[in-house]
């Protein structure tokens, strides 16, 4: 169970975002997924909260983690695992 949520921006058919989905899975992660796709109103959220314009984005708490790189990155280097317990 994570300590903080994570919350996570996506594309169904994004390859990125799948690969995200199968990192959090692998670390039997909980996260709340927002589709664009079908919520495309939030992209202007995702923008504004992040920056960036690609997906996914990928917040843990109130952090902006990033997007697939970043979090893998996160997650190589354990840097992760202090997000999430800060």
């Amino acid at each position: 169970m994570n300590t903080k949520p994570i919350v996570m921006y996506s594309r169904a058919t994004c390859p990125y975002c799948v690969a995200a989905r199968n990192l959090l899975k692998h670390r039997s992660l909980e996260w709340q997924e927002i589709s664009i796709d079908s919520e495309p109103e939030r992209r202007d959220e995702m923008i504004e909260r992040s920056g960036r314009h690609t997906v996914p984005q990928v917040f843990i708490g109130d952090t902006h983690v990033g997007g697939f790189d970043d979090l893998d990155a996160a997650h190589r280097s354990g840097r992760l695992d202090k997000m999430l317990d800060e």
